[in-house]
């Protein structure tokens, strides 16, 4: 710091005033800088807020979609084994119902078969008449 000249009565008045207006300017300047730092402090602080704010509802977003992923994946295992069970149903009836069927359809080819043997058996039987009846016919006419 310069020394102010010393003047009859003291410091030079002038000097003093001069050095006591750039102290003034000097911490005016520092005043105002402070003052805009501060606000810019201030809208940091606000950004950072609403950063935090994102921050915290990104990971609400995410937690509830990992818990609709959960569940999604949940019902789709339920919905799996509904559809396995009611297929296993669906087999088991649709073996079942062939096996009636086929053994419907054994009954009946039994049936064809044994009426096949009886129409077989009486159609012998007409055979050997009318061979019986050729016979007579013919004794008949040799006599």
């Amino acid at each position: 710091m310069d020394k102010f000249k010393v003047v009859e009565k003291g410091y030079s008045i002038a000097e003093v005033n001069k050095f006591v207006d750039d102290v003034i300017l000097q911490t005016e300047s520092m005043l105002e800088k402070m003052k805009k730092q501060h606000s810019e402090n201030m809208l940091l602080k606000q950004e950072i807020e609403k950063y935090r704010k994102m921050e915290t509802d990104l990971k609400n977003a995410l937690f509830k979609a990992e818990q609709s992923g959960s569940d999604i994946k949940k019902q789709a295992y339920e919905e799996k084994n509904l559809i396995i069970e009611e297929a296993r149903k669906n087999a088991s009836r649709i073996v079942n119902d062939a096996l009636l069927r086929a053994e419907k359809i054994e009954i009946k080819a039994d049936t064809l078969e044994r009426n096949m043997r009886i129409f077989k058996k009486k159609l012998k039987l007409v055979v050997e008449q009318q061979l019986a009846v050729i016979d007579e016919i013919e004794e008949l006419n040799l006599k």
